[in-house]
């Protein structure tokens, strides 16, 4: 169940400059990160090889690819946001996106979100972005700051 329902524009543009979340944990296993070195094709050691990672890695263990990270957010999106009253919503890409810190095989991450603007473009259409950090659990530095784009038929 998500944390927010927004509300067409008017709701979305409430939500301007608040934080909402955090989500609950998600853990993140060497077996997603395997399947994303599958999918992705990048399969450099650090992230698929646990016994060079445990000897060689500045980390003492693999770590997830940061577009995995990245990828996370879309389900977190779900825990934060409902959106009721708009005809459709697509995803139009990205502004910025950091990755801080490393997000080790077995930590568990979970998400934050603020709205950080709202453009109406004309013919019902608007453009929000959204900035969404994730944070690995004990870890002062968050592991993802990323910029989400979405546009919005209202």
């Amino acid at each position: 169940m998500a944390l927010v329902e927004v509300d067409g524009l008017e709701g979305a543009k409430a939500l301007i400059g608040q934080s909402v979340g955090p989500t609950e944990w998600r853990e993140v296993t060497q077996e997603d990160i395997d399947l994303f070195a599958g999918l992705s094709g990048d399969d450099q050691w650090i992230h698929v090889d646990v016994e060079r990672a445990k000897t060689e890695s500045p980390y003492g263990v693999t770590i997830a690819h940061g577009n995995l990270t990245l990828s996370l957010i879309d389900g977190f999106r779900k825990q934060l946001f409902s959106v009721v009253g708009v005809k459709l919503g697509v995803n139009y890409g990205w502004n910025k996106v950091r990755f801080p810190a490393p997000v080790p095989a077995g930590a568990r991450v979970r998400a934050s979100a603020e709205v950080v603007s709202i453009d109406e473009l004309g013919d019902g259409w608007f453009q929000q972005v959204t900035r969404f950090t994730l944070e690995v659990e004990g870890n002062e530095k968050p592991c993802c700051v990323a910029d989400s784009v979405g546009r919005a038929l209202v």
